[in-house]
């Protein structure tokens, strides 16, 4: 079992082979129990309601997991498995396919990106350039390492996000070739 903190969150890791989940659960419960008597020593409260347990595999292994108990149960708390997870504001699902991860960033880059279309006459191209360099491509650089080896039909749609902030940025049409645009912009 590996333990990965940062401030003040707490990730335990475990692997194991499917007939050995029951006593990996065991296992996670007791150390999350030893963290919480920890806290309690020095008198700090967890917030378990903020706790989340997850298990990564193929499809395959996961409908396979599906027929056993993915519950944790610590205390008297029991912790339900969730498909999706929050990491430093990276979400990982199950699968690891990324997919909600690039739903998630595309969505929030296009709605500022419709904003900022909506002040770009009043404030100036310089302004809507360094806007969309600011909010825009800060979310799309974001983890990008995390993306690499991933099927193009997943980075599909932050390519279209890329071109639409480049179209933004030179005051293209929706019509115009973007190809020339992204090598001005590079």
């Amino acid at each position: 079992m590996s333990l990965n903190q940062y401030a003040d969150d707490k990730q335990l890791f475990a692997s194991a082979k499917l007939d050995h989940i029951a006593d990996l659960r065991r296992q996670l419960g007791n150390c999350v129990m030893d963290v919480r008597w920890w806290c309690a020593s020095r008198r700090l409260q967890p917030n378990t309601d903020k706790t989340e347990a997850i298990w990564f595999g193929s499809r395959a292994y996961i409908d396979k997991l599906s027929s056993q108990d993915r519950t944790l149960t610590i205390g008297e708390t029991t912790i339900n498995t969730t498909d999706v997870v929050r990491n430093l504001g990276v979400l990982l699902d199950s699968q690891l396919s990324m997919k909600q991860h690039v739903a998630k960033v595309a969505s929030v880059c296009f709605y500022h990106i419709r904003r900022f279309r909506q002040i770009r006459r009043r404030v100036g191209q310089e302004v809507t350039t360094r806007l969309v360099l600011a909010v825009v491509t800060t979310r799309l650089d974001y983890c990008n390492s995390l993306l690499a080896g991933l099927p193009q039909s997943t980075l599909e749609l932050l390519q279209r996000v890329q071109n639409c902030a480049a179209r933004l940025i030179l005051n293209l049409r929706q019509r115009d070739h973007v190809t020339p645009a992204l090598q001005q912009l590079h």
